[in-house]
């Protein structure tokens, strides 16, 4: 359903530092800085990005927005949250864990990127 997803950010780098974190926890390889200052992590499945606002205003979360991320396993979205903390980003939601959806027991991870963007790392658990 989707190509890809852009976040603006206020610093390329900083958030170039997080996310390859984050993502790598997940065993994606380093984002890549194009001429144009933006970062790229590219799978076949679709590519995740930041930038800064072409506007020139700077970055914002969206009020009610979160990006999920695949994870493997609980373990991983562990690892994901962690690496998260240590690379600046916030505590938000409830701690990781297991709760029940619709389509039966998911694991989740939450937090924040430090731009604030509203970030989830999710597991699906086999019923």
């Amino acid at each position: 359903m989707f190509s890809h997803i852009m976040l603006g950010t206020n610093d390329v780098q900083k958030s170039k530092k997080f996310y390859d974190a984050i993502l790598g926890a997940l065993g994606h390889e380093p984002g890549v800085i194009d001429d144009k200052g933006r970062c790229f992590w590219v799978k076949k499945t679709g590519i995740f990005g930041v930038t800064r606002p072409l506007d020139g205003a700077p970055a914002s979360n969206g009020n009610g927005s979160t990006f999920g991320f695949a994870a493997t396993s609980p373990a991983a979205a562990d690892a994901w949250h962690a690496a998260g903390i240590a690379n600046g980003g916030t505590n938000c939601e409830d701690p990781p864990g297991v709760r029940e959806g619709r389509t039966g027991q998911l694991y989740l991870a939450y937090l924040r990127d430090p731009d604030g963007n509203k970030l989830c790392a999710l597991h699906r658990i086999k019923n």
